[in-house]
């Protein structure tokens, strides 16, 4: 198959341990663009959160797309026109805030390129900050913070709790929203069927092409939808059980250049 489309998360997948691209996986993402590959970054992470990770991987250069907020938000990052966004339904964020409350989780949203929460000295947010390298502000009031449209909310806390507030919250809101877990510690309240594969299918309408033209790379349970789409879905060494369960091909670890080995297996082998 001719693959046009190279899509990556970003935590446990592109990046290793220490959240750094390595040099064997930059050259190897490199080499595939200046053959025509398309890289998209699809994440969890908000839109400045990706920034320096697209930087890196020169996607202004070569005409990358960043899929933000679990592709929520579909971003040319060479022309910084945005191809798609769905937004939270109006007035679901006190919900939301006081469903955290009952949880006792803690709750997080965006707000330009901050991060904003009552709880900034929560360990999970703190996590959330060092991953986006963005800064946490605390707000006396979330509610009223949040007053402009919506693209995600994130509950933090311990997994035990996540895992009975996600089912409460499927069942009360699954007609109006996308719950899931993209960590045992982070539950992602996203706009109704917002989830990564529904957005590539965006993407691709966008570019012309088909699914089976992308190669779909990731670890978490977020990432299955996507792997399960592509057509070629890769899970990494290091992913759920039940992503690997779903994948055409498990790779290498984050921490052993996995990503690499998916590119210069089936985007440059005839380079080899």
């Amino acid at each position: 198959m001719d693959y046009k489309v190279l899509v990556l998360d970003i935590d446990g997948t592109l990046t290793n341990s220490k959240k750094e691209i390595t040099p064997r996986t930059k050259d190897a993402l490199i080499r595939a663009q200046e053959k025509g590959v398309i890289i998209a970054l699809a994440s969890g992470r908000p839109s400045p959160g990706i920034v320096h990770v697209a930087e890196e991987l020169e996607l202004s250069k070569f005409g990358g797309y960043v899929l933000s907020f679990n592709g929520a938000v579909i971003t040319n990052y060479q022309t910084k026109e945005v191809v798609f966004e769905k937004v939270l339904p109006d007035g679901i964020v006190p919900i939301l805030y006081n469903e955290s409350k009952y949880a006792g989780v803690s709750i997080v949203s965006y707000l330009d390129d901050v991060i904003v929460t009552e709880t900034p000295d929560n360990k999970y947010i703190e996590y959330e900050a060092f991953l986006n390298r963005m800064k946490v502000v605390k707000v006396d009031d979330f509610v009223d913070t949040l007053r402009s449209p919506v693209t995600k909310c994130l509950m933090v806390g311990e997994p035990e709790l996540l895992v009975k507030e996600e089912e409460r919250l499927k069942k009360k809101l699954g007609d109006r929203l996308n719950v899931y877990r993209s960590e045992p510690f982070f539950l992602e309240i996203m706009p109704q069927h917002i989830d990564k594969a529904y957005s590539l299918s965006k993407l691709l309408k966008h570019l012309n092409l088909t699914k089976e033209q992308m190669i779909a790379c990731g670890d978490g349970f977020n990432d299955r939808s996507m792997i399960e789409y592509a057509g070629l879905g890769v899970a990494m060494c290091n992913a759920q059980p039940e992503v690997k369960a779903v994948a055409d091909l498990v790779t290498l670890t984050n921490d052993e250049d996995g990503v690499a080995m998916v590119v210069e297996d089936y985007l440059l082998k005839e380079q080899k």
